[in-house]
C-alpha cells in the first residue's frame, strides 16, 4: 500500500533552502538527524504530461489565491520570478530559492485531485 510520496529538491545551498521552508513558508517538519530536515507537504496531487523530449519531473506549490499568497509571502521577504502569467489552466509564477533554484508555485482554474 503507498502511503504517500517523498519529493526531493536538489540545492547548492540545501541549508538555506531547508531554513527557508522552515521560516519563510512554515512548512512543518521533523529533524531526521543532524539538520536534515524533513517537511510535511500540504496535500498533493500528481499528472502526467506527455512529451516527446527527456523524461522530467517537476514540483509546484498550488494555491487558493495567487495575488493574496504572493503579498503574504513577499511579507516574509520572499522573491518570485515576476508577476503571475495566465497560462490558461492557471496563474503561474516561481518563487526564487535561497540556493539559486526557482519553485513553482500556481493557482490552478482546472478541476482538482484534493
Amino acid at each position: 500500500m503507498i502511503t504517500g510520496a517523498h519529493n526531493l529538491i536538489y540545492s547548492r545551498d540545501a541549508a538555506a533552502d531547508r531554513a527557508f521552508f522552515r521560516d519563510k513558508l512554515g512548512f512543518p517538519h521533523v529533524e531526521a538527524h543532524e539538520g536534515w530536515l524533513i517537511f510535511a507537504l500540504p496535500p498533493a496531487e500528481v499528472g502526467i504530461h506527455p512529451t516527446d523530449g527527456e523524461s522530467t519531473h517537476e514540483l509546484y506549490l498550488m494555491c487558493d489565491d495567487i495575488t493574496a499568497t504572493m503579498t503574504e509571502l513577499t511579507a516574509k521577504g520572499v522573491e518570485f520570478t515576476g508577476p503571475p502569467r495566465d497560462e490558461g489552466f492557471g496563474l503561474l509564477t516561481g518563487i526564487r530559492l535561497p540556493g539559486g533554484s526557482t519553485l513553482g508555485i500556481y493557482q490552478p482554474r482546472h478541476l482538482t485531485a484534493i
